[in-house]
């Protein structure tokens, strides 16, 4: 697999709330778990639309991978123009640093936001230009993530497009190790 996408929950469906809090350390390191067997395995690129959560932390630490993974690229293709016009400040600088260093970035659609469409043209579009999902998603707490699941699975059943799950119990996993550190 040469193409990843990367999505899991907004930071509020986690009932994260602030931009340094502590877990997002487990989730980075859950998240890179999967990415260093991919990067092993051929993974050249990782695909995000940017979205704060487990995406903007996604870009975040393969910016810090790409120091030892001289290779690893970086895209963020955005739904639309100006979509972090809405989100808190931290998210917005976050953000405006990510694109800095991503070495691609084109927005989906070119014009502003003018209907939920959007969205969901940024999913299929995403799923359509990758070869798997990399996502963090518990089928049992609902959520954003649904929304790229549902076109990832009608991929897979298609042409066996591979879906990598991050779940609560990798992210356990993570806490409990870094436990006994």
């Amino acid at each position: 697999m040469k193409t990843v996408a990367v999505t899991g929950y907004k930071p509020h469906e986690l009932g994260i709330f602030k931009p340094d809090a502590k877990e997002i350390k487990f989730i980075k390191k859950a998240l890179e778990r999967r990415l260093l067997s991919l990067l092993d395995n051929g993974l050249e690129w990782v695909i995000i639309s940017g979205q704060p959560g487990v995406e903007l932390w996604a870009g975040e630490l393969v910016i810090q991978m790409k120091e030892e993974w001289e290779d690893l690229k970086l895209a963020v293709l955005p739904p639309f123009l100006e979509q972090e016009k809405i989100w808190p400040e931290p998210a917005q600088l976050a953000y405006a640093e990510l694109l800095k260093q991503a070495d691609f970035v084109k927005p989906i659609s070119n014009a502003k936001y003018t209907n939920p469409g959007q969205l969901r043209a940024k999913n299929d579009f995403i799923i359509g230009h990758t070869e798997g999902l990399l996502l963090l998603y518990d089928e049992d707490m609902t959520g954003t993530p649904k929304f790229y699941l549902a076109p990832a699975e009608t991929r897979q059943e298609h042409d066996g497009y591979e879906i990598i799950w991050v779940t609560p119990q990798d992210i356990q996993d993570v806490v409990e190790e870094e436990q006994w550190l």
